[in-house]
């Protein structure tokens, strides 16, 4: 189920706030009822018209990103800096993306304009794996990553246990990799931050069983069937728990 002024915006009829309007005017109808309540959610089963005209839904599409370094994870950017959206304009669909990466942050995203999709893979109770690899400064000790794992204090609120993996040292860093089960803002930089070590390359390769294998910064590729439903089984699973 999605709010009615989000169907008509993603259906391309107006924007959110124009579809709001357009609701509180009364020119909405659903299922041949007029509908002037925001808020009202909808499936795929109702007919939706504005002004008298049925809007044509989404088909509903998901897409694994591999983002460079150097673009920003909206879909407009005000300083005129590459946004994830370049990468989409031959798709007719209005995807978005599916939490962010920072400007200097690469790899996987997904982009989608399933909302539902979106909010569980985004929900701080479903907990999709996702691991990184990480460089950063100094030589991050086996002691460290023994205290990091089990969790550590961000901003008043402990991370949940990680995994993490030492590769090696290589003229003032240490390279790793570490599997978080949650993915709050700018989580992994804040946690090598506050033990000391300035994350200095950071890279998603996977979201839960999804990696980038065969792609190259730039590409995407749509998510099969099967892919969306592990994910969608996975987060639910997470969720209730």
């Amino acid at each position: 189920m999605e709010r009615l002024q989000k169907v008509i915006a993603q259906a391309g009829v107006a924007s959110r706030r124009k579809a709001e309007e357009l609701i509180k005017q009364g020119r909405v109808k659903v299922n041949g009822v007029v509908c002037d309540t925001l808020g009202t959610k909808v499936d795929g089963s109702d007919t939706i018209m504005v002004d008298g005209k049925l809007i044509n839904k989404e088909e509903k599409q998901y897409y694994l990103f591999y983002k460079p370094k150097g673009v920003v994870t909206t879909m407009h950017d005000e300083k005129g800096r590459v946004c994830v959206a370049d990468f989409f304009k031959d798709v007719d669909a209005r995807v978005y993306p599916v939490g962010r990466l920072d400007y200097d942050t690469t790899g996987a995203l997904f982009m989608t304009n399933d909302g539902n999709f979106a909010n569980l893979m985004m929900h701080p109770s479903s907990h999709v794996s996702k691991i990184y690899e990480v460089v950063v400064a100094g030589n991050f000790t086996d002691q460290e990553r023994k205290t990091m794992e089990k969790g550590i204090y961000l901003e008043g609120t402990k991370t949940l246990p990680c995994r993490i993996k030492i590769n090696g040292y290589n003229n003032g860093v240490t390279m790793l990799m570490i599997r978080l089960q949650e993915g709050k803002n700018r989580q992994v930089k804040k946690m090598f931050e506050s033990m000391g070590h300035e994350v200095k390359r950071l890279h998603r390769m996977m979201i839960g069983d999804i990696d980038l294998k065969g792609m190259e910064p730039g590409m995407y590729r749509r998510l099969t069937v099967h892919e969306v439903r592990v994910l969608t089984n996975l987060a639910t699973k997470k969720k209730n728990k």
